[in-house]
């Protein structure tokens, strides 16, 4: 069961993935400026999630569905996968968009 919500983001990821191959949005694009811009987006969000840990704003709370691996503390490895959705999605909307208005 631990495992659960790691798969569940990988396979989002991959029908993602999917879309973005169908459509050319963004990896299937132009693979170099869809990965400087994820990789700009998640390290906002990365320092976002740091800061609000810090504040004790963020914090795990436990779940029988997630891996008990930390990063830091209350910083869970499912958080990067679900930060890098979080990321894609919001580019390949953006970029969809982009082309049905153009």
């Amino acid at each position: 069961m631990q495992w659960l919500y790691l798969a569940g983001l990988v396979l989002a990821i991959a029908c993602l993935v999917l879309v973005d191959r169908k459509f050319k949005l963004a990896f299937f694009y132009d693979v170099r400026r869809t990965a400087l811009t994820l990789g700009i987006a998640m390290w906002l969000f990365i320092v976002w999630d740091i800061f609000g840990i810090q504040l004790g704003i963020f914090f795990h709370g436990g779940s029988a569905f997630t891996l008990p691996v930390r990063i830091v503390a209350q910083f869970p490895i499912e958080e990067l996968f679900f930060l890098f959705l979080l990321s894609y999605v919001a580019l390949l909307l953006y970029r969809f968009a982009q082309k049905r208005l153009a």
